[in-house]
């Protein structure tokens, strides 16, 4: 996942705007994007480090610092007169060179989602700052102990006692409570704010200033839906055999806290075989690290700047974030050698490579990736490595007995992985779409029909809490959770076209890609060096041959 900083447009500008003849407005308008960088950077800079200190230490002090230096930011990009300016340069027309025009709509979006008052700006950022604090620092119990998101996680994947199992998914569900009544009346700020620049509320906002369209995803997803539902069904309920016979309950008696994790997004490890048990005595960071060295990404200096364990206080999820533009990239993780932990290694270092690589000479507005979605495809692309025998084969130095063992069981995970994420990830769209339309709505019941809709799994009897606050995404992602799939539609894209036209195979039959600089040349090449230069579309068509497809997530994992 990539950290809020990187999710909030920081822009800023001054800028006098002087009457000018039509072909001067691009020098006017170069004028102002120089002014804009130079006082823009330090201040990201800052933020970004500040962000950073939170997330490591939960102190207050820290979360406090970062929220007052994103309101300066955001302050100094919410000027109206400085919008108009650029608005007026927009529908100039005149603005004819490719990177300038690229330039002018990075900065006309961030300005145009913070085009709000001072006093609703100020209570935006401080709420949900304050919202962020408390899921990092809050520890849900069990019996009046303390329980990380590991030993949850752990629970629901081992333990057997159903009773034992409901307790742990009680406790992840806690911190919901917590912060529900503050995450409702942040959307309702956001949607203030949306419907002061026009839009009908945040949701709508957000997807127009990233460059989306909501019939788009909307289609989209209907047509995932339409696609998985049988190939889920008949999953699940394989999968539902097992879980309950492992339990020793009745298929009927399946609850949401005898899947492996909290939400039902990943892959319960079911199957005849234990992944976990090849990382046990295995050091993941090594593993990621070794393995971007050989495709020609090396990853050195981003673990060294990087917090990779568990402890006290510290954010207990994982992320990556860029802190300059020029080359300080870092991530966050809590990491244990087991096959959940090597998956988001390989991951958050794809996010990272994605940001280290990018071409020093694009010009700084444009210096990120091309869209949100694309730098998680890039994740999702490596870290779908950590079930592929192939790759597990030659990483961890194991037989061909072993890999043959694994092969029975890593297509069925595969595809059990990519389905289940998908219907989950139908969850967190319908719901958040929902959630910003009329967040006065009862939206326990709300998320619960949209999990029984989706996930086909029943909402616990009499159950009357705000279980969807327990998602983080809400508050530091808000509006983003839809591009997890399209990255992992993207990322079947990249895989494709790299088996088929950089490495010339017939098949990706035993592809592992390790040891393959082709595939970080490749990358680099056509996807980090870019940048934001193109429009996402664009990008992907210039790499990959075709705009964003789902046929090749489809062909891959579904049919």
């Amino acid at each position: 996942m990539k950290t809020l900083s990187t999710l909030i447009v920081t822009l800023a500008v001054s800028v006098i705007v002087f009457d000018c003849a039509p072909n001067a407005r691009e020098s006017q308008l170069q004028k102002f994007i120089t002014a804009h960088v130079e006082k823009v950077k330090p201040m990201q800079k800052e933020a970004n480090l500040a962000y950073w200190g939170a997330a490591v230490t939960g102190k207050s002090a820290d979360y406090d610092k970062y929220s007052k230096l994103v309101l300066e930011i955001r302050q100094v990009y919410s000027d109206p007169q400085e919008f108009a300016f650029l608005e007026d340069m927009k529908e100039s027309g005149e603005v004819k060179k490719a990177k300038l025009a690229r330039q002018l709509d990075a900065l006309y979006n961030g300005y145009l989602e913070n085009q709000i008052e001072p006093e609703l700006l100020k209570r935006i950022v401080d709420l949900g700052t304050e919202i962020e604090k408390n899921f990092s620092t809050f520890r849900g119990t069990i019996e009046g102990e303390k329980v990380t998101d590991n030993e949850i996680k752990e629970i629901l994947k081992t333990e057997t006692d159903s009773a034992g199992r409901k307790q742990a998914w009680l406790a992840s569900k806690q911190v919901g409570a917590e912060v529900a009544d503050d995450l409702v009346q942040l959307v309702k700020l956001r949607n203030r704010a949306a419907r002061k620049l026009g839009f009908d509320n945040y949701h709508t906002l957000s997807l127009t200033t990233a460059e989306q369209d909501v019939e788009e995803l909307d289609k989209i997803f209907n047509e995932l839906y339409e696609l998985t539902n049988e190939p889920f069904a008949e999953l699940k309920a394989d999968l539902d055999r097992m879980l309950a016979a492992k339990c020793g309950v009745a298929v009927t008696e399946l609850m949401l806290w005898h899947y492996h994790d909290p939400f039902f997004q990943e892959t319960p490890m079911v199957y005849e075989l234990d992944l976990d048990a090849y990382y046990k005595d295995k050091d993941v960071k090594e593993l990621g690290a070794r393995f971007y060295s050989g495709v020609g990404l090396p990853v050195e200096s981003i673990l060294a700047n990087s917090d990779l364990y568990e402890r006290e206080g510290k954010n207990p999820h994982a992320f990556c974030t860029d802190i300059d533009r020029q080359g300080d990239v870092r991530i966050l993780c809590n990491l244990k050698n087991n096959e959940y932990w090597m998956e988001v290694t390989l991951h958050e270092l794809g996010h990272a490579v994605y940001d280290k690589y990018h071409d020093p000479k694009v010009p700084y507005l444009l210096r990120e990736p091309a869209h949100i979605f694309t730098t998680e495809a890039i994740a999702m692309f490596f870290g779908r490595l950590s079930r592929n025998p192939n790759w597990m084969q030659q990483m961890l130095e194991m037989s061909d007995r072993q890999r043959a063992e694994i092969e029975k069981v890593s297509g069925k995970y595969a595809r059990l992985k990519q389905i289940i994420f998908a219907r989950w990830d139908m969850v967190m769209y319908n719901f958040e779409k929902q959630l910003y339309a009329d967040p006065d709505q009862d939206l326990k019941s709300l998320w619960w029909d949209t999990v029984e809709k989706y996930q086909l799994v029943k909402r616990p009897p009499g159950r009357d809490e705000p279980d969807w606050a327990a998602k983080i995404h809400f508050t530091i992602a808000p509006c983003y959770y839809h591009n997890y799939m399209l990255g992992e539609l993207l990322a079947s894209q990249l895989h494709h076209h790299i088996v088929h036209n950089i490495l010339r195979l017939e098949s990706d039959e035993n592809v592992s890609y390790v040891g393959q600089k082709k595939v970080g040349d490749f990358l680099s090449e056509k996807v980090f060096e870019a940048g934001a230069v193109y429009h996402w579309n664009e990008m992907i068509e210039r790499a990959t041959g075709e705009p964003l497809t789902p046929k090749y997530f489809v062909a891959q994992f579904v049919k």
